[in-house]
């Protein structure tokens, strides 16, 4: 999401990390592309791609996406993902009149085992303050969870599971953006 502020000096806790960082660098415990190459598989691979075969899932068997809108926890889990900060999950779904979108408005609360490590926005006061302002948003908490069910793109009638998860970004699954329809003839 743009618009939040590049110059707003680190949290004490994001400082503590570089120096941490920096300092089992300098002695040669870790190696900084390993810990760069984790973070985005957390943040790209693991996580999002984890609610996306949920959300591909759902658009394509009618029955899981009864089963997800009745009791998320539970359907998500059928797919095996769930865990701590998963435990309690509701998915909202987005549709021709509703848009849904996220947000925890008192800290960062976010389900980590399906969407992945939150991104940086997500955690920042513009953010929480702005979205807020909307009647459509779902404020995560301690007890409980969200996750939007985006609306699946026309063009991708007989696609498989696979081809419509690659379409699903996490942002579409916190409800900042919308999956967009694949360019015309093109399958992923």
């Amino acid at each position: 999401m743009s618009g939040h502020s590049h110059t707003a000096p680190p949290s004490d806790p994001e400082l503590r990390i570089k120096a941490l960082e920096s300092l089992l660098v300098e002695k040669q415990l870790i190696d900084p592309a390993a810990v760069d190459a984790i973070i985005e598989t957390y943040e790209t691979k693991i996580g999002p791609r984890n609610g996306a075969k949920v959300v591909a899932r759902a658009w394509v068997d009618p029955d899981y996406k009864a089963r997800l809108l009745a009791d998320g926890t539970k359907a998500i889990a059928e797919l095996g993902f769930s865990g701590v900060q998963g435990e309690d999950m509701m998915v909202v779904e987005n549709t021709d009149e509703v848009h849904n979108v996220v947000v925890c408005t008192l800290c960062s609360c976010y389900p980590w085992p399906t969407l992945g490590l939150p991104p940086v926005w997500y955690k920042a006061a513009p953010y929480r303050a702005r979205v807020v302002s909307d009647p459509r948003v779902w404020d995560s908490n301690a007890e409980l969870r969200y996750l939007v069910l985006p609306q699946r793109p026309a063009g991708t009638e007989g696609w498989t599971e696979e081809q419509l998860a690659e379409l699903v970004s996490r942002d579409a699954m916190i409800g900042t953006s919308v999956v967009q329809a694949p360019a015309a003839g093109v399958a992923s």
